[in-house]
C-alpha cells in the first residue's frame, strides 16, 4: 500500500531486555525477515540492503544488491544459505517494482521480474516450497494483481484477474512486515487487508488459481486494518493489526479463524495494545506479536495476551529456538525464550 511506504520508516526503536540486540551495521529499515533455522536468516531493507546470518545471529553479513539502491525490499523469502529471493516494494512506473534473485548466497542477484505497470506496489511474497510460490500488488482495476511461479520463483505469471474477487473502494494491503501474504499447507494462501470500510481476508485452496473473500467486523480506513497474518494448522489462524498513524491506540487489532478462513472472529486486543504488524508460531504453542506499539506473547493462541516489553518492530520470524524480529534504522533483535516458559 502506497501510502505505508515512508510513514513507516521515520519510527525509531530501543531494544529492551528481553531482545538480545544483533549488530546489523547499517541504518536501513528492515520490514522482513525469513528464518531458515536456528542458524540461517535472511533480512531484506531500504536502500537496496539485504543481510544474512549462518551462525545463529552471532555474526550478520550486510550488503547491498548492485543496481538496487534505491530500493526498499518489504519482503524476502529464502530456501537454504544460498538461495533467496527479494521483493521491492514501490510505484512500479517508478521503476521500484522488481524481485531479484540468488543462488550463491547473495554474492550475485538477478532480476527474475519487473514490471512499469501504473498501479502495481508489490505488497508480499511467500512459498508453499522450493517451487511453488505466490507474490501479490495492490490492486489494479479493483482486483488485486497476484503473481505464481512453479519454478522456485525464476519466473512469474499472472493469475487470470476473472478469478479474483474485487476489492472494496480503496481496500488495499499493507506492505509492512511481508506476512499480509502467506501460504499454509500443501495448497492454502491468505492475504489480509485494510484501507476499505471493513478488514477483509482473501483466500485460496488450490495454490492460487481461484479467490474468494471473507469480511470481518473489524473496521478499517485510510490507515488501519490488518497487517499481518499466521496459521499453526491448517484449520488455525490468527490475523493482527491497528492503525499506523496512532500506533498505541486501542482498537480492536486481533482476528481468529478456526475454521480454515472461513469465518474470523474478534479477540482480546494485544497487550500492549495498538498496531501489531507481524505475528508468528513458536514451537507449535506459543504465539508471539510484534508492532511499534511493543511486544507480546500468547500461550492459549490468541485469547489472551502477556507483555514482553516495549520493543518496537516492524516483523517476525522463527524457526526452531531462534526467535527474530527487525525493526527501524538497522534494528534486529533476537528473543531471550526463557520468557516464554
Amino acid at each position: 500500500m502506497k501510502k505505508v511506504l515512508i510513514v513507516f520508516t521515520i519510527i525509531t526503536f530501543q531494544l529492551e531486555a528481553q531482545w538480545q540486540k544483533q549488530s546489523s551495521n547499517t541504518e536501513a529499515n528492515f520490514r522482513s525477515i525469513c528464518a531458515v533455522s536456528e542458524k540461517i536468516a535472511w533480512v531484506g531493507g531500504s536502500k537496496g540492503t539485504f543481510l544474512k546470518t549462518i551462525n545463529g545471529g552471532k555474526t550478520w553479513v550486510t550488503q547491498v544488491v548492485q543496481g538496487a539502491e534505491q530500493l526498499d525490499f518489504r519482503d524476502v523469502h529464502a530456501f537454504d544459505d544460498k538461495t533467496a529471493i527479494l521483493m521491492s516494494a514501490g510505484e512500479a512506473e517508478k521503476g521500484n517494482a522488481k524481485f531479484y534473485r540468488t543462488e550463491d548466497g547473495g554474492k550475485t542477484w538477478s532480476i527474475v521480474y519487473e514490471t512499469t505497470q501504473q498501479g502495481v506496489f508489490f505488497d508480499g511474497i511467500d512459498f508453499w516450497d522450493n517451487q511453488n510460490g505466490l507474490a501479490f500488488s495492490d490492486p489494479i482495476n479493483n482486483k488485486f494483481f497476484i503473481l505464481r511461479t512453479k519454478d522456485g520463483g525464476k519466473t512469474w505469471l499472472p493469475v487470470n484477474p476473472e478469478n479474483i474477487p474485487e476489492n472494496q473502494a480503496n481496500e488495499a494491503a499493507f506492505a509492512a512486515s511481508g506476512t499480509s501474504l502467506i501460504t499454509v499447507g500443501d495448497k492454502q494462501a491468505y492475504i489480509c487487508t485494510g484501507g476499505g470500510k471493513l478488514a477483509r481476508i482473501f483466500k485460496t485452496t488450490n495454490r492460487g488459481e481461484s479467490w474468494e473473500v471473507v469480511s470481518s467486523n473489524m473496521e478499517a480506513g485510510k490507515t488501519n486494518g490488518l497487517f499481518g497474518l499466521r496459521f499453526w494448522d491448517n484449520q488455525h489462524g490468527i490475523a493482527v493489526g491497528g492503525d499506523y498513524q496512532a500506533v498505541e491506540k486501542a482498537i480492536s487489532n486481533v482476528l481468529l479463524t478456526s475454521d480454515g478462513g472461513k469465518t474470523w472472529v474478534d479477540a482480546p486486543q494485544t497487550v500492549p495494545v495498538g498496531l501489531k504488524e507481524g505475528v508468528s508460531v513458536f514451537k507449535n504453542k506459543t504465539l508471539i506479536a510484534v508492532g511499534p506499539s511493543g511486544t507480546c506473547y500468547s500461550k492459549d493462541f490468541g485469547k489472551s495476551w502477556k507483555l514482553i516489553d516495549k520493543t518496537a518492530f516492524h516483523a517476525i520470524s522463527i524457526a526452531g529456538n531462534s526467535v527474530w524480529a527487525v525493526g527501524a534504522k538497522g534494528s534486529i533483535g533476537k528473543l531471550d525464550i526463557g520468557i516464554l516458559k
